[in-house]
């Protein structure tokens, strides 16, 4: 970035900058208050001002040297200019506020950051104790996408969010807080032709609603979820025209489906049609399929899945969920246990092949003398349930279930596909053991002692 013949920046020159920074912030400022409406006789400093705002971009090659800029108090200006007010001025140069955002977004990139901990650490804590996020909002509400420049102003100002979020997780429930929820709600249902804008809102959202139960209780108490299926719903009879669009409806699914990790939200879903929603985007069979699938799934699962279980049986969800489970018909039509049955061995084999790499990798560490420890065994757990247990577990529930509804046809049809396939009744009695010891993470010690009987009462009787 730095021209050919231009003096080195070191430590020095950053310095110097900074200070012309301040001097000419402040010159600006004075002639504002003293002339406040005669443009023309603030307009040279303003035009100075932006100058020296895209030299201090030369900055963000060196975040060693990020603490002159908190030390010198130019993080504290900067942010100040934020709320400049020059939408009158008739310049062909950016907004004074949109420069800032500019060099901010720079200053941030997550690369950047990456350079130097020590620098990023000092320039984020800055940052957010200027209420950077608040002033960020405050910017862009006052920003006409129509313009270019400023439709450009939002999009790195979310690209700050974003990357102070990678860097720093813990902030985002700060930042919603701080009036960023409300705005991307807002501008998320404003009727406006799809833009990259509106992907990057709910990319953000999906961002923030990460494992992280304040922000979904935020977006559940703003009626989110009544935006989240409003702007779904446009999903359920068209397909997304493009890639982009695409994304940003699977970002919405994914913000939906977060959201409905909170109990709360489960019954904001319930009240607000959500079942409804997601059963007509199974019938109409377009791209919003499987997402709609994978929403219904966070809304049922657990005890406090039950209202929205009750319902879904209601509005006949069962006669869309059966063909689906089913798959296509071939020549040979299965009955519904069959099809059960099928799905167990398919998983069972892909668990079965899991463990024997996970046991050559223990053999190997306990060859080299490492120590298998809790946290290695969770982690094997872990792989084992992404590579088919915890399907297969689900399954093995249904079996001894269906073994127990005193239909006795059934638990004949289970035990008999059982034997012609070199099944085993062990399997699923150790699969479900193993189910209920792991069950209910963050559940009352009452509650895991009572599923977990009645799951043993089952597996018993099977």
């Amino acid at each position: 970035r730095q021209e050919l013949g231009a003096e080195p920046v070191d430590e020095s020159s950053v310095k110097k900058m900074i200070l012309t920074f301040e001097k000419r912030s402040y010159k600006n400022q004075e002639l504002r208050i003293k002339f406040p409406d005669n443009p023309e006789k603030f307009m040279e400093s303003e035009l100075d001002l932006n100058d020296i705002i895209q030299e201090m971009h030369v900055i963000a090659t060196m975040p060693d040297l990020y603490h002159l800029l908190v030390e010198l108090n130019s993080v504290h200006s900067l942010l100040g200019l934020l709320s400049h007010e020059n939408t009158d001025i008739l310049s062909p140069e950016p907004h004074v506020a949109i420069a800032v955002v500019d060099l901010l977004q720079e200053l941030t990139d997550i690369d950047t950051l990456q350079e130097s901990e020590e620098g990023a650490e000092v320039l984020i804590d800055a940052l957010l104790e200027g209420q950077v996020v608040a002033l960020l909002v405050q910017n862009m509400e006052r920003l006409d996408e129509q313009v270019k420049e400023e439709a450009d102003g939002i999009y790195n100002t979310l690209a700050i969010v974003e990357n102070m979020a990678e860097f720093r997780p813990g902030l985002c429930t700060e930042a919603a807080q701080q009036g960023l929820m409300q705005w991307l709600l807002k501008r998320i249902k404003t009727k406006m032709p799809f833009d990259a804008n509106k992907l990057y809102c709910s990319e953000i959202l999906a961002i923030l609603l990460q494992n992280n139960d304040n922000t979904r209780e935020l977006l559940g108490e703003m009626d989110g979820i009544d935006v989240l299926l409003q702007q779904l719903s446009v999903f359920k009879r068209h397909n997304p025209s493009t890639a982009e669009e695409q994304e940003m409806m699977e970002n919405l699914f994914d913000a939906l489906c977060s959201c409905l990790m909170l109990a709360a939200n489960r019954d904001r879903f319930l009240r607000g049609e959500g079942l409804q929603l997601m059963n007509l985007m199974l019938r109409e069979k377009k791209m919003s399929r499987t997402s709609a699938m994978k929403v219904l799934d966070h809304a049922m699962i657990g005890p406090e899945g039950a209202d929205n279980c009750h319902k879904f049986v209601d509005i006949l969800g069962l006669r869309t969920i059966f063909p689906l489970f089913m798959k296509t018909p071939k020549k040979m039509k299965k009955t519904g246990v069959d099809r059960l049955m099928e799905m167990h061995f398919k998983y069972l084999e892909a668990v079965q092949q899991a463990d024997k790499r996970i046991e050559g990798e223990k053999h190997e560490m306990v060859r080299r003398g490492e120590i298998l420890d809790d946290g290695i065994e969770d982690e094997f757990y872990l792989r084992r349930l992404d590579a088919g247990l915890f399907v297969l577990q689900l399954i093995c529930y249904i079996m001894v279930e269906i073994s127990n509804s005193g239909i006795s046809q059934l638990q004949q049809r289970v035990h008999q596909i059982l034997n012609l396939r070199g099944g085993s009744v062990k399997v699923v009695r150790h699969t479900m053991r193993e189910y209920a010891e792991s069950i209910g993470d963050g559940k009352s010690e009452e509650f895991k002692e009572a599923e977990r009987k009645r799951i043993m009462d089952l597996v018993d009787n099977f």
